[in-house]
C-alpha cells in the first residue's frame, strides 16, 4: 500500500534512535532510558510515547491492535489506529491473539500474550519516585543506590490511613530484583500478568522522554509488606452480564432500567469474542 507519508511516519534516523533506546531498555529491565521524544500529530499525554515505540518497531507484515482502558473503539484508540494504518498500511485487528503488536492505554489484555507478540504500554508518569521527589537528578541517584525507602513509605502511609494499600492503579513493581518501576496506570488486577510474561513489554512516555521495558520471562513483583500482602481487585461472585465471564477485570455499571449494579468485561474484544463463540456453540481455552 502506497501512502503520502514516509513508512511509519518517522524518518529512518529517528526510528533507529528510538530502537537503540528500546534495546538498552530490554538489556536493563526496569531502567528508564532517556530518548529524544519527537513531535507528533497528536498532543503529548495522548499516547505519544507508546506511539513512537510502535512506529519505530512496526513492519509491513505486522498486525496491530490498539486499546484504551479495555476498549478498541475509544477516541484515543481509533485515532492511533488510523494514524498507524495511514502511514504503514498494516492490518488492524481487534482480536488479541491475531495481533503481533498491541498498543494499550492502562490495560493488559485478558487473553494471555505469546512470545510472538509485543505489548506497548502508554505511560504518563514513568518515575515511580516522583511522588516523593520532584527533582530528576535526585531520583536518578536514588535508583543508582537502590534507595527505595520512599516508595515503601508511601505504601506504609496508605496502610496507616486506610488499613491497606490503596493504590487503585500504577502500583509499583520490582523488576528483575533490581529496579522499582511504574507499570503505567494499569489496575492492580493486571500487575501479576507482567511476571514471567511470554511477550516483550515496552513502556513509552513521550512527555517525560523515557522508554523502559520488561523482557520476556522476567521476574516482576508488586511491592508489598509481608503482613500486608499485595492483593488485586476482587470480582468474586460476579459475572459479566453480557458474556457470563468470571475471573476477569470488570466495569461496575448501573442498569438504567432496574437501577441495580451490573458488571461487564472491561476488555471489550474479549467480551465480544466470548459472545460470538457462545452463539456458535464453540469453546476455546483462552476464552474459558
Amino acid at each position: 500500500m502506497k501512502t503520502k507519508y514516509h513508512f511509519a511516519f518517522f524518518d529512518e534516523g529517528s526510528k533507529k534512535e528510538i530502537r537503540r533506546a528500546i534495546l538498552k531498555a530490554v538489556a536493563i529491565p526496569g531502567y528508564q532510558v532517556p530518548f529524544a521524544s519527537r513531535e507528533m500529530p497528536i498532543a503529548r499525554g495522548w499516547g505519544t510515547g507508546g506511539l513512537q515505540i510502535t512506529l519505530s518497531i512496526i513492519g509491513r507484515e505486522d498486525v496491530l491492535k490498539v486499546i484504551d482502558q479495555g476498549s478498541d473503539e475509544s477516541v484515543n484508540a481509533v485515532s492511533i489506529k488510523k494514524l498507524v494504518n495511514a502511514t504503514t498500511g498494516v492490518e488492524v485487528t481487534e482480536r488479541t491473539e491475531e495481533a503481533t503488536i498491541i498498543q494499550s492505554r492502562h490495560r493488559v489484555p485478558e487473553v494471555p500474550l505469546t512470545e510472538n507478540q509485543i505489548l506497548v504500554l502508554q505511560v504518563p508518569t514513568p518515575e515511580p519516585l516522583r511522588g516523593i521527589e520532584a527533582r530528576e537528578y535526585v531520583t536518578k541517584i536514588l535508583h543508582s543506590e537502590e534507595e527505595y525507602s520512599g516508595a515503601w513509605l508511601l505504601l506504609f502511609e496508605q496502610i496507616m490511613k486506610y488499613g491497606r494499600t490503596a493504590t487503585g492503579a500504577d502500583h509499583p513493581v520490582y523488576v528483575n530484583g533490581r529496579y522499582v518501576m511504574a507499570p503505567s496506570p494499569i489496575p492492580r488486577f493486571d500487575n501479576p500478568k507482567l511476571h514471567q510474561s511470554d511477550a516483550l513489554i515496552l513502556f513509552g512516555a513521550g512527555r517525560e522522554k523515557k522508554i523502559y521495558a520488561i523482557p520476556p520471562y522476567t521476574d516482576v513483583r508488586s511491592l508489598a509488606f509481608e503482613d500486608y500482602p499485595f492483593t488485586v481487585e476482587s470480582f468474586e461472585g460476579n459475572q459479566c452480564h453480557l458474556c457470563g465471564a468470571t475471573g476477569v477485570f470488570m466495569d461496575e455499571l448501573i442498569d438504567s432500567e432496574t437501577n441495580k449494579t451490573i458488571y461487564q468485561c472491561n476488555d471489550t474484544s474479549y467480551c465480544l469474542e466470548r459472545l460470538n463463540r457462545k452463539v456458535k456453540g464453540e469453546e476455546e481455552s483462552i476464552y474459558a
